[in-house]
């Protein structure tokens, strides 16, 4: 039956994907250009709906059996309806913001998902007590949001989204977690085949109808696959959504040096820095997803790591990552602490 529930879910995203762009012109869910946005003529938005649509026709046919599934619907549904204002009516932050922790309520208090505790590496275990719930519900408005602030090209946010989900099936089969496999599988299916629409050249984008969706969806897949496990573990999901969680903490750096709130947007993301060096929008899209890809290996090859050997493997993704930032700008044209820092013991060497 899960076959079948993919199968269905990848081409029900095929056929609803057309119709949902129709529906974007009537409603007037449309993204208009302007000087933060790449694209020149009006876009359809809403894209997510279709997404959503054929994730719940997979999941009505594959039925898991399972408390968490009724809690996981509603709340995904109450950021589809925020989604879906925005997309036609530019909500505020604050309204988007409320939608969300409404869903993560649901999540935490209907669907009693939330981090209570971690086992400590060396012996040990850390209680969180009160503070799960607050964490839990950080943990999913953080990446909810940060998911949001990568769809700015077409077919990133999309195609990121995609492998973190299949990262997430293949740890779930490591794990095991029959649940979070069968709903992260059914979820990149829906995504693959509004991809066929989505990529670059674009005809209709996900809007904010399916950034925060699919956010919000790898957020709570991701706490039902490694929750109440070890220090180590607990580090796989923020290795795994290293693309979108290095672009959002690597953006509050770049805004705060240069003044500004760490909410305001700018033309400065890590899709952004890759135009400006010359890449094409395809290729900037293409490397994009190959460093996701590499993050995704590097959280399969860290959960199978020894203790010594996953510390060795952290040190050398935030070293490598770091470099990397400096070199691209993306945390300010000026921000080169670890260039500066191997010039000056290139210096004292010689």
């Amino acid at each position: 039956m899960i076959y079948v529930s993919l199968i269905v879910a990848f081409i029900s995203s095929i056929l609803l994907t057309p119709l949902v762009k129709r529906l974007a012109f009537k409603i007037g869910a449309v993204d208009a250009p302007n000087y933060r946005k790449v694209h020149s003529r009006i876009m359809p938005r809403l894209g997510g709906l279709a997404i959503y649509l054929s994730f719940l026709i997979g999941l009505v046919i594959l039925r898991p059996e399972s408390e968490y599934t009724l809690a996981i619907v509603l709340a995904a549904t109450v950021i589809i309806i925020t989604g879906i204002l925005d997309d036609m009516y530019e909500i505020s932050a604050k309204a988007k913001m409320l939608g969300q922790l409404v869903a993560a309520f649901i999540i935490v208090f209907f669907g009693g998902i939330q981090i209570e505790m971690i086992n400590l590496p060396f012996g040990g275990m850390m209680d969180f007590g009160y503070l799960s719930i607050p964490l839990t519900i950080l943990w999913i408005v953080g990446i909810t949001n940060a998911i949001n602030l990568i769809d700015g090209l077409d077919g990133l946010a999309a195609g990121v989204s995609t492998i973190a989900l299949i990262t997430i099936a293949i740890m779930a089969i490591i794990v095991p977690n029959p649940l979070v496999l069968a709903l992260a599988a059914l979820l990149a299916c829906s995504t693959l085949g509004f991809l066929f629409f989505n990529f670059h050249p674009a005809k209709i984008f996900m809007g904010d109808t399916g950034a925060l969706f699919l956010g919000f969806m790898i957020a709570v897949f991701s706490l039902l696959g490694f929750k109440n496990i070890t220090v180590v573990s607990f580090i796989i999901p923020v290795i795994m959504l290293g693309v979108p969680i290095s672009d959002t903490f690597f953006a509050i750096v770049r805004r705060v040096r240069n003044g500004q709130k760490w909410s305001d947007p700018d033309k400065s993301h890590l899709h952004h820095r890759l135009l400006d060096i010359g890449f094409s929008h395809r290729q900037t899209v293409l490397i994009i997803y190959g460093i996701a890809a590499m993050f995704g290996l590097f959280a399969i090859i860290f959960s199978m790591a020894s203790i010594w050997g996953a510390i060795l493997l952290v040190t050398v993704i935030l070293v490598a990552l770091e470099l990397f930032v400096e070199i691209i700008g993306l945390a300010g044209k000026n921000y080169r602490p670890l260039i500066k820092l191997a010039r000056i013991f290139n210096k004292t060497i010689n």
